[in-house]
């Protein structure tokens, strides 16, 4: 399936971003993580940072991300995993970038020093967890929306069931894949804008993207 930028465009783009990271919080360390960090990426693959701070100036790091980030590229949106939203020393924020692939979102880990080896910190955690109203359900189907088409993609069909039905279910919408993927990543996007219509331009770009890459399938 084509894809219209190169790993050479998105391997540079990651290295801007870490380095406009580690500028921005001295003491601290980007690293690649994920398909990037392991060599292992395809043409589908997102950004995955983990960024340690020293403990002392997380607060002050993650005010100062955005910014900082937004040096590199215009920032379209900015979504707090909502399992950290109260975490006391990690975040795990969205980071979606204008003007570039959707595929090439940024999931950046921000963890303090003194749990930076530990991937499981705060999983599970009920006080770390955001409260409802805190968080976006329909951005969060609406990412699903996106994951499905690069399930699809890489073959992996039951993983993009697996999505698409999590995503309809997270706002509430009595639907279900069928397998007529790119009609079912459109219902779930315009589902997600019926309950939040300040998604509908990335709704639009995520249906139209399926209609490209999955065509009839």
């Amino acid at each position: 399936m084509a894809f219209p930028s190169s790993g050479t465009e998105r391997a540079a783009f990651a290295e801007r971003i870490r380095g406009a990271l580690e500028g921005c919080c001295p003491d601290s360390r980007a690293e690649l993580a994920g398909s990037l960090g392991a060599g292992t990426a395809d043409a589908f693959s997102d950004i995955d940072i983990v960024w340690v701070v020293p403990d002392g100036r997380f607060p002050d790091c993650l005010e100062q991300a955005v910014a900082a980030l937004a040096a590199v590229r215009p920032v379209g949106s900015v979504r707090r995993d909502p399992d950290f939203h109260h975490s006391d020393r990690r975040r795990l924020l969205f980071v979606r970038f204008t003007g570039v692939p959707l595929f090439w979102r940024l999931d950046l880990d921000v963890r303090t020093a003194s749990v930076a080896g530990d991937p499981y910190y705060d999983t599970g955690n009920p006080a770390a967890r955001a409260r409802e109203g805190e968080w976006s359900r329909p951005a969060s189907a609406l990412a699903n929306a996106l994951g499905a088409v690069k399930a699809v993609a890489r073959g992996r069909d039951e993983a993009a069931r697996g999505l698409l039905d999590r995503g309809f279910a997270r706002i509430g919408e009595p639907d279900r894949a069928t397998g007529a993927w790119a009609a079912d990543v459109d219902r779930l996007a315009r589902a997600a804008v019926r309950h939040e219509p300040a998604l509908a331009d990335l709704a639009a770009r995520i249906t139209a993207l399926a209609a490209r890459q999955l065509g009839g399938t």
